[in-house]
C-alpha cells in the first residue's frame, strides 16, 4: 500500500498577506485558500520601508524562528526553530548601533524593544528575514508576525493576528515557507 502524506504533515509552501480593500491598516493572510484577518502597520504596506514609518514592508520573506513566552503558554507545535523569550531579550531598533535589527540581551536599565511585554502582543513572535542580508541602517527593524491587540488596532509595521489564528499558522509554517507581503 502506498504511503500517503497529508498536506498538514508538511510546512506550507507559501502564505500571502494583502491589504483589505479600502483599509490599509487591515488585511488578509491567505494560506491554502483560507483567509484570516490580520492587522497591518499604521502606514499600510509600503515598498520603501523606513525605520519608524509604521509601514509593513512589501516583499517576499522567510520565517527564521518562533519566539514564545513559556511562562504563559505551552510550547506550540511548529516546523520552525523555537526560542523561549526571557526577561533580558530585546530587539535593537537603533540604526546607529552595529546590532541594528538583531536580537539583543538587555540589562534592566538599557533601552530597546523588549520582547517580554506586559500585554500579550509578543507571546508568540514569528521572526522574518526582513532587512537581514544585507542589513541596511534605517530600512526597518523588528518586523514580526505576532498577536493582535484586542481592538485589532494597527501595528508599528508588523502583521498581527488572533491567538487561535497564530496557533493554526504555527502548526503549518516552516523555514522554507514564502511569506509574500503586498
Amino acid at each position: 500500500m502506498p504511503c500517503t502524506t497529508h498536506s498538514r504533515d508538511r510546512p506550507l509552501a507559501a502564505i500571502r498577506i494583502r491589504a483589505a480593500a479600502g483599509r490599509r491598516q487591515r488585511g488578509w493572510l491567505i494560506a491554502e485558500g483560507h483567509a484570516i484577518a490580520v492587522a497591518l502597520g499604521r502606514g499600510g504596506i509600503l515598498a520603501n520601508k523606513c525605520e519608524g514609518d509604521g509601514g509593513t514592508p512589501r516583499g517576499i520573506f522567510r520565517p527564521l524562528r518562533l519566539w514564545w513566552r513559556p511562562d504563559r503558554h505551552p510550547r506550540p507545535r511548529t516546523f520552525l526553530p523555537v526560542r523561549a523569550i526571557t526577561s533580558t531579550d530585546a530587539w535593537c531598533e537603533d540604526p546607529a548601533d552595529r546590532r541594528y535589527n538583531r536580537p539583543i540581551r538587555l540589562a534592566s536599565r538599557m533601552t530597546g524593544d523588549r520582547l517580554m511585554r506586559d500585554d500579550h502582543l509578543y507571546d508568540f513572535i514569528i521572526e522574518i528575514d526582513h532587512n537581514t542580508r544585507p542589513r541596511v541602517a534605517g530600512r526597518g527593524s523588528a518586523v514580526f508576525l505576532h498577536l493582535a491587540r484586542d481592538n485589532f488596532g494597527p501595528t508599528a509595521g508588523c502583521v498581527a493576528m488572533t491567538r487561535p489564528a497564530m496557533l493554526r499558522l504555527l502548526r503549518r509554517i516552516g523555514p522554507q515557507t514564502r511569506i509574500e507581503i503586498g
